[in-house]
């Protein structure tokens, strides 16, 4: 029987409806071919510094980099200066103030984050990080969505591994939203909904895929989509630019974890990951968590999921857990 959950950091219902897993379909995702260490062809290879705008980051600062950090070159936002408004009438628009920027993740054109080691990982966590402190700090900018779009059904243009932050000059709906409801769970309850959630998912036990200890990865209660995966962090953080050095191995290897699961559970399968970051403030910290969800794309969503703004999950998150646990044992042993 389909059953109906609710989010409770969103307030947005999700319909669990199993048996339409049954139903006639052509699976949306192909295999993936395999992808040579270099390209020639590709302008993130090594080599081919030219063919990026002049880069805003290098690491190592001298030498062979590993990780760069490069505008976009079809940037959704870039102007400088303040984002004035203009009305006539009943329309309003604002200066495309912001920044677009790509992360370049490592010299390889076929590196992926779940094969690469925690260290490695945590280099480019850090760089996410500091990049994000970098763009939240400039006046002007409200809001900041760091984000992976891996595959083409993902979204990504270009094989070689990155990733890319954007800063905008406005308050983005989304996180309007987590923070709207967080902020009266706290009036409420006088908790933090996230560090609720993990607690009860925690005594639970049956969605967890991961628990590091300072970052749990879990299927969510009222989980949207199929496989779709949440990490948190237990510690009282807000904002994803708060989190310490020392925190980032622990959150590489949670987010390794997670993706290699994700990978041997679902025949390697083009996903977005997503990183919900809050500002850092005082009042903010009491109500809100950052965290990172992990978005497979095993399914399109029709006309009852944009009609409607519900999701139809045809797989149980207590299953998909099952499932992401055992692909876990599996490549253990």
């Amino acid at each position: 029987m389909s059953t109906l959950r609710q989010d409770p950091t969103t307030r947005q219902w999700v319909i669990l409806a199993p048996k339409r897993a049954d139903r006639p379909h052509v699976p949306v995702w192909d295999a993936r071919p395999p992808l040579p260490e270099y390209d020639p062809s590709c302008p993130f290879c090594p080599d081919h510094e030219d063919q990026t705008p002049p880069e805003v980051l290098r690491v190592p600062a001298e030498g062979d980099w590993t990780i760069r950090v490069v505008p976009n070159l079809y940037a959704a936002l870039g102007a400088s200066g303040p984002a004035d408004r203009a009305e006539t009438g009943w329309f309003r628009e604002a200066q495309g103030v912001g920044a677009h920027e790509v992360v370049i993740e490592s010299r390889r054109h076929d590196a992926r984050l779940d094969e690469m080691t925690p260290d490695e990982v945590g280099g480019v966590l850090r760089v996410w990080r500091d990049r994000y402190r970098q763009l939240r700090a400039r006046p002007g900018v409200r809001d900041a969505v760091l984000f992976k779009n891996f595959g083409r059904l993902a979204g990504t243009s270009l094989l070689h591994p990155h990733s890319q932050i954007v800063a905008t000059p406005v308050l983005l709906p989304r996180l309007q939203r987590r923070l709207g409801v967080a902020t009266r769970y706290f009036e409420d309850t006088g908790h933090c909904v996230y560090d609720d959630m993990v607690s009860a998912e925690r005594d639970a036990g049956v969605r967890i895929v991961h628990d590091e200890g300072p970052f749990v990865a879990f299927e969510r209660f009222a989980s949207q989509d199929p496989f779709e995966t949440m990490i948190v962090p237990t510690l009282t953080q807000s904002s994803f630019g708060q989190t310490d050095d020392e925190l980032l191995p622990s959150l590489g290897r949670t987010l390794i974890k997670a993706l290699g699961a994700i990978r041997g559970a679902c025949s390697d399968p083009d996903f977005n990951l997503i990183v919900f970051s809050g500002p850092a403030n005082r009042e903010t910290e009491e109500v809100f968590r950052w965290h990172v969800r992990i978005l497979p794309k095993l399914s399109t969503p029709a006309g009852f999921e944009l009609g409607s703004g519900t999701s139809i999950n045809t797989v149980p998150p207590e299953d998909a857990a099952l499932m992401l646990r055992e692909a876990l044992r599996t490549v253990a042993s």
